[in-house]
């Protein structure tokens, strides 16, 4: 299985890299759920890390719907990422309505030339995950979803994250989040058995080996 830690300094990316990552998400701001991070930090780990790097695009705290000045700001923090080959890029939009913005995501979406954009656990906050799946598969190039099948816990939420997975096959990959820990990972693969999984604590970030 491939474990992807989330982290948000360049020795937390180190680390994570050092006792067993698979792949890292940056981002900043944990404590507001993730924000894009200073293209500072950005450069700073793509030039050392050699595990994969997505990066997260979230111009702000609160809800995903986002007006126009904000969406430029998200397709200027993507192109940057394309200048940088970073490996993929994590985002979500939604309506006013709590669906999917699918106009706004096919826009971020084509801009982006990287290997892999990951719709984020914004889809955890609609109205029918399921539906919204559907939709989102006609993103040609959306390659991942992240979620803790709406509840507050991947364990939680793992029965309709089973069914997302069942869902999609091999068009994309459903990554399951939600306080997975190295301590509960096992567990909680028994009982999902996804390809991919995703948490703050998935690894030891806290020293290197």
């Amino acid at each position: 299985m491939i474990k992807e830690a989330c982290v948000q300094t360049f020795d937390e990316a180190l680390i994570a890299q050092q006792n067993g990552a698979d792949r890292i998400e940056l981002c900043s701001r944990l404590d507001l759920d993730g924000l894009t991070p200073s293209r500072n930090l950005i450069r700073s780990v793509k030039s050392k890390l050699t595990i994969p790097i997505k990066i997260m695009i979230r111009p702000r705290a609160g809800d995903f719907v986002y007006n126009d000045q904000e969406i430029e700001q998200m397709k200027n923090d993507i192109l940057f990422c394309n200048s940088l080959k970073v490996f993929g890029v994590v985002f979500g939009v939604l309506t006013k309505e709590n669906s999917i913005d699918i106009e706004t995501s096919r826009k971020l979406a084509d801009i982006s030339s990287v290997i892999d954009i990951t719709f984020h656990k914004a889809i955890d906050q609609v109205k029918s995950i399921i539906s919204e799946l559907d939709k989102l598969k006609n993103i040609s190039n959306v390659s991942s979803v992240l979620t803790s099948g709406g509840a507050d816990n991947a364990k939680t939420g793992s029965k309709l994250i089973k069914t997302m997975i069942n869902k999609v096959g091999d068009r994309m990959v459903i990554i399951p989040a939600g306080k997975i820990t190295k301590q509960n990972l096992n567990e909680i693969h028994s009982i999902i058995g996804a390809k991919e999984y995703h948490g703050r604590k998935i690894v030891d970030i806290s020293k290197s080996n």
